[in-house]
C-alpha cells in the first residue's frame, strides 16, 4: 500500500524494522555504513571504546530482518543526553529509519533520566535538520569548522524539557504519523 503519505516504501514497512542494542557482532556492518556516510569515519577501536561505557553511553542498530541498516548513539551527562551519531545506510534514506532510531534513542534517554537532548548537525544537511526539528530540536548556535575534514560548520541543536507532558504529546503524534511504536524501559523499538 504505497502512497505519498505512507511513511515507509513497499520495501520497508513498519513491521519489518526494529531497533536493538548494538553488539560487537554488528560492528562490521556499522563500519560499512559509517564509511558510506561520513568523510572521516569512526574506527573499530572508537566504537569498541564507546560500547565499553555501558552506563554513560548507549548505542543501537536498526535492523531489517538480520541486516543492519542504521545505528545511533547517545552519551549521558547529568540531566543531558548528547546524541553522538545517527546514521542510515544511503539505500534506506527517506524511509523513517532515522526517525525510528531517534524515537528509540529519546525513550532510552528518558529512561536514563535525561531532561534535555543535544546534537550537532552539518549546515549542509537540511534533511537531518528537519527531522531533528520535528522531534523538538531547536538551533541554538554554530560550531565553526566543527567538521575538520571539510572545515564545515555544525549547527548546535537542543531539545529541552523532554520529560514533560507536552513533549510526550509530541512523541505520541510523531509515533502516530510515522508508524513508530516502542516499549519504554526496554532497549528495543518494535513496530
Amino acid at each position: 500500500m504505497a502512497s505519498s503519505t505512507a511513511p515507509f516504501s513497499a520495501s520497508v514497512r513498519p513491521g519489518d524494522l526494529r531497533v536493538d542494542p548494538m553488539r560487537r557482532r554488528d560492528l562490521n556492518k556499522v563500519l560499512e555504513i559509517e564509511r558510506k556516510v561520513y568523510p572521516t569515519p569512526w574506527t573499530m577501536n572508537v566504537f569498541l571504546s564507546e560500547l565499553s561505557y555501558k552506563k554513560e553511553r548507549s548505542y543501537s542498530v536498526a535492523r531489517l530482518g538480520a541486516e543492519v541498516v542504521g545505528y545511533s548513539g547517545v552519551m549521558y551527562v547529568l540531566e543531558d543526553a548528547h546524541i553522538t551519531n545517527i546514521a542510515v545506510d544511503p539505500d534506506y534514506h527517506r524511509r523513517h529509519v532515522g526517525s525510528a532510531l531517534m524515537y528509540s534513542l529519546i525513550l532510552e534517554a528518558l529512561d536514563a533520566g535525561a531532561k534535555n537532548l543535544t546534537l550537532e548537525v552539518r549546515v549542509s544537511n537540511p534533511g537531518a535538520q528537519r527531522m531533528y526539528q520535528s522531534f523538538g530540536f531547536m538551533p541554538v548556535g554554530v560550531r565553526k569548522g566543527y567538521y575538520q575534514e571539510s572545515n564545515e560548520d555544525a549547527i548546535i541543536m537542543w531539545a529541552y524539557d523532554i520529560d514533560t507532558p507536552e513533549y510526550a504529546a509530541r512523541l505520541e503524534r510523531l509515533a502516530q504519523e510515522r508508524g513508530l511504536v516502542a516499549r519504554r524501559g526496554r532497549r528495543r523499538w518494535l513496530p
